[in-house]
């Protein structure tokens, strides 16, 4: 199945958003959140949605070791599985930047060089490739130095398997003594982090993380993009959805702050036409640092306003709107 040719969104002289460099790797602006895949979407459903995010334009495709892990009868792999299922079936993987992590899996948790070694390999052999584009540490091991696993993940880069690397979830101390360790001692360099921020959840990434971000060029590509669905406008007071994700979702609910922000993507999107996911999506992208949000989708007929970020673009009065609705 492939998407409709995608309707400009944006008012004014603006042009759809350019890609994004991550180090060398070039990328779509919006990532493709692979924890849905052997999840919530088999392998015939992924399958569509990877088909239609890639005609749709994106390149760009987020997984980890880990995923899904948590899901009773799963062991951890089962959406790298898909995904290489997916590449060795299309013969695409050049025109793809896939993106997985190490750290997390439950036979394989922390940064030590020997799980690194070993966690790559296995992640390669189900993605069915000989090269990762872009490799995160998934979680920050503060039981390792990081001369450890930094010296790993540049053996890595050497020997091909790598093209580049990145972090997630880790403190802003630690990114910035990895990125004086990588650049004293010559070894690969993060390009990229990727943090839990989004409309309702600001204060994990902004202030001193997001400024060791833009002080040494280190690209942001925020998970939790749409707050587990919340931000997409389908949570309201007195609705229930079924969804895998619907307790995570719903606690915004709950606050003042989701409220006004709810409120506030409601104006935003009625005046550009839009669905309130782009909106959320739209600020995010154009936050300081902010490369490609990651936002998965577990059908088709979700991608359609996740790929219309890239032509959406907000007025300085509505990005002060939101700014001051998620305050």
């Amino acid at each position: 199945m492939t998407l409709k040719p995608r309707m400009t969104t944006s008012q004014g002289p603006h042009a759809p958003r350019s890609p994004k460099s991550l180090g060398s790797l070039s990328v779509s602006p919006l990532s493709l959140g692979g924890n849905v895949f052997g999840w919530t979407a088999d392998e015939a459903e992924s399958f569509a949605v990877l088909d239609a995010y890639v005609a749709g334009g994106g390149n760009f495709i987020d997984t980890a070791d880990v995923y899904s892990a948590w899901v009773p009868g799963n062991k951890g792999g089962e959406s790298e599985t898909v995904i290489g299922n997916w590449l060795a079936s299309r013969g695409n993987r050049s025109d793809v930047v896939i993106a997985t992590k190490v750290g997390a899996h439950p036979d394989l948790k922390g940064l030590s060089a020997a799980t690194i070694k070993t966690a790559v390999d296995d992640s390669l052999t189900r993605l069915r490739t000989d090269y990762i584009d872009l490799y995160y540490t998934h979680y920050d091991d503060e039981s390792v130095e990081v001369g450890e696993f930094l010296t790993a993940l540049d053996d890595l880069v050497r020997a091909g398997k790598v093209r580049e690397i990145a972090a997630s979830n880790i403190s802003a101390q630690r990114l910035t003594e990895s990125l004086a360790f990588s650049d004293r001692e010559g070894l690969a360099r993060y390009v990229a982090l990727q943090p839990h921020y989004n409309l309702v959840s600001r204060d994990t990434y902004e202030g001193e993380l997001a400024d060791v971000a833009a002080r040494n060029n280190v690209a942001a590509v925020p998970y939790y993009a749409l707050a587990s669905g919340f931000l997409t406008g389908k949570y309201r007071p007195g609705t229930l959805t079924d969804s895998a994700r619907s307790g995570a979702a719903a606690k915004h609910l709950d606050t003042d702050r989701g409220l006004r922000v709810l409120r506030a993507l409601d104006t935003v999107a009625a005046a550009h036409e839009a669905e309130v996911a782009t909106v959320a999506l739209a600020w995010l992208a154009a936050r300081p640092t902010v490369a490609a949000p990651i936002a998965s989708a577990r059908t088709v007929e979700q991608l359609p306003a996740l790929l219309a970020v890239g032509d959406l673009t907000l007025t300085d009065a509505e990005l002060t709107l939101l700014n001051e609705a998620s305050a």
